[in-house]
């Protein structure tokens, strides 16, 4: 018989163990009573938002950290001395953010044992980044702050990365996918390369200067035939690459487009579709990794409570030993910490069950709700007892009532347009400036702009009404919250490249004083003739914005030829491994992410009738993406599994 403590420790394994399912987190931690408080505390709202908040105010001490962003533009022409903080500040902040980590990790490693960490990869690195990055604070302070080159900086993504389980398994997916980007990469060498000794001796130099201009512009050297095809690849010099030689033989142009043709086209495009399918069959075993935890868990919490079953009554013949009791049930759904409906859904049908207990399947059948659709309906309408309101009710109800309010919308709209293309382009009226003193908060002129913009805006209420239109926006608001890891991961990648480009080309492009610009002679298209010096790396604000640009690939060759002219050739391969980075693969995977929201929305869809699709909407996840593929865990690998937990010890 067990005692009163022993009861009371099975329900807090139980609610522990289901708190994990819920969020796909391993079981494989230290169960006895104050582990268990501990465990609770550090998954608790308190202190994981505590430990968000460090991560961010960490990632954003690079806005204040010389060189600091603290200035109003970026235009080092125009740009005053940026504020500078006082000696100490950020270094006490960033010890305090470190203090935090290291409190994490221990805890973390405590509650999960030595055993396990050793098998925790993510944890050792977690370890040896916080004693990094003390120790090269520590070697900065020694040095009066004037470290210019801070190792600990380029550390502070990893924070980030560790800090989500989705981010990590989202990086892990995009390890395994690697190896197939890399030889579509590889292909895309290969063909850049024999265009490249194709093209020097097809616009070799000739005995006629006039026709030289391909030859001297695009194909002088080694370097310049590669970076010029290179961005002719992104179609960012298209079609300037070409014209030289195009305007001395239309011939010319079959060698430009036979390069652009196969490259952009179907090199680019096969490369999207095997990111998207190897990239959809890695996220596939994630999510059945997650599954796993989930069945694990709530099968833990099965076996606890069985175990508490057992020692209230010993008497019970031994069929009956895998089963758990309601009211233990329900005493656990009330401590666990989920989500209201949920909640709601598991102990409504605990409590459809007469006969005191419940068998292992029907305990697991409880927590499919968790795996369901969540439908959202409309409130119902309001009830009133006055005839008059019932009327008006009715009328305004109508179908044809929201078909008039979108035309008068889809009107307001439209005489917006025409008073800003005749009034203002031909009468061109002046802005009033904001005086407070004068005219209170706003001016009318204010006032009426602001009531447009709300105009303009409410015109967005058509969406829902237009079955395809609202499945795309309800894709767009899905697709924003699964999106978090793709984010967070391009967060991290342009954080590291902005530090890496602030330690390579920090004050590399001084511009000229103003009253010297005259007199300078700038080639049309470069970066001095298009006014770029706001896009630098003098600041980390700056750079964000300059790798944002070449993200973009619009322009992109400006900034990499600039560079290249104010430093060394070698600038080339940092614009061309962020080109790699960001446009090729965070590109692809965004593309590949968008399909597979849309292709489940729409199966979704054409599930519901036309007037269910107007009247609820359910949200999509990544777990309900891939539910019809994933495989049930066999009950043989949930026992193998349990009874290998390093703290839990079941008979």
């Amino acid at each position: 018989m067990h005692t009163a403590g022993d009861e009371d420790l099975y329900l807090q394994q139980a609610v522990v163990f289901i708190e994990d399912a819920i969020q796909y987190r391993s079981i494989n931690h230290r169960v006895d009573t104050n582990s268990l408080r501990l465990y609770r505390w550090y998954y608790s709202r308190l202190w994981q938002w505590g430990l968000d908040l460090t991560i961010a105010v960490l990632l954003m001490l690079a806005f204040i950290e010389r060189p600091s962003s603290f200035s109003y533009t970026s235009d080092p022409r125009f740009r005053p001395p940026p504020w500078e903080p006082p000696y100490g500040l950020t270094e006490g902040i960033e010890i305090v953010c470190l203090v935090i980590f290291a409190i994490d990790f221990a805890t973390k490693s405590y509650l999960i044992g030595w055993e396990e960490f050793q098998k925790r990869k993510w944890l050792m690195v977690y370890t040896l980044a916080v004693s990094a990055s003390v120790i090269d604070w520590a070697l900065m302070l020694c040095m009066y702050c004037d470290q210019n080159l801070r190792v600990r900086r380029l550390i502070r993504p990893f924070f980030l990365l560790q800090n989500s389980t989705l981010m990590k398994k989202t990086l892990k997916c995009i390890k395994r996918t690697l190896p197939e980007i890399a030889s579509v990469i590889l292909l895309l060498a290969l063909h850049l390369c024999l265009f490249t000794m194709i093209g020097m001796l097809l616009f070799a130099k000739g005995e006629k200067p006039k026709q030289n201009g391909e030859w001297e512009a695009y194909f002088r050297d080694l370097p310049t035939s590669l970076s010029s095809l290179l961005v002719l690849l992104t179609t960012a010099n298209n079609p300037d690459v070409m014209i030289p030689a195009y305007s001395l033989n239309r011939g010319y142009s079959i060698f430009f487009i036979l390069f652009s043709g196969f490259g952009s086209y179907f090199l680019m495009n096969l490369l999207t579709a095997i990111v998207y399918n190897q990239f959809r069959g890695y996220l596939l075993m994630s999510v059945q990794a997650s599954i796993l935890r989930r069945r694990l868990g709530v099968r833990a919490a099965f076996e606890v409570m069985s175990c508490q079953g057992r020692g209230q009554d010993a008497t019970h013949s031994e069929e009956n030993v895998e089963r758990v009791r309601v009211d233990a049930s329900l005493q656990v759904m009330a401590r666990v910490q989920m989500k209201s409906y949920y909640r709601q859904a598991i102990i409504k049908r605990v409590q459809q069950l007469s006969d005191g207990f419940i068998q292992w399947e029907a305990f697991r059948r409880l927590f499919d709700e968790l795996d369901k659709d969540r439908i959202k309906q409309h409130p119902p309408k309001p009830e009133y007892n006055s005839s008059l309101l019932q009327r008006l009710q009715l009328v305004f109800s109508h179908y044809y009532v929201t078909v008039v309010g979108n035309a008068v919308a889809l009107t307001n709209v439209m005489c917006i347009c025409v008073l800003q293309i005749t009034i203002f382009a031909t009468y061109r009226l002046p802005f009033p400036k904001w005086n407070p003193a004068l005219r209170g908060l706003m001016s009318l002129w204010e006032m009426v702009r602001l009531v447009n913009i709300l105009i303009l805006v409410r015109f967005l209420r058509i969406i829902p009404n237009i079955k395809l239109m609202a499945l795309i926006a309800s894709t767009l608001v899905d697709l924003v919250k699964n999106l978090r890891a793709f984010a967070g991961i391009l967060v991290v990648v342009f954080y590291v490249f902005a530090v890496l480009g602030i330690w390579l080309f920090q004050g590399a492009i001084t511009a000229p004083r103003q009253m010297s610009m005259k007199n300078i002679t700038v080639e049309c298209g470069s970066y001095e003739q298009l006014g770029y010096w706001p896009n630098n790396f003098d600041d980390f604000a700056s750079s964000l914005v300059l790798l944002y640009n070449v993200m973009l690939v619009n322009n992109w060759q400006v900034f990499m030829d600039a560079y290249t002219r104010y430093t060394t050739e070698w600038s080339k391969v940092y614009f061309v491994s962020w080109w790699l980075t960001s446009s090729v693969m965070w590109v692809n995977l965004f593309v590949a992410l968008i399909l597979e929201n849309f292709i489940h929305k729409w199966d979704r869809s054409v599930m519901y009738s036309v007037a269910d699709v107007e009247r609820t909407g359910y949200e999509t996840t990544v777990q309900l993406m891939f539910r019809e593929q994933i495989q049930e865990p066999t009950e043989e690998e949930l026992v193998t599994q349990l009874h290998q937990h390093p703290h839990l010890h079941l008979s």
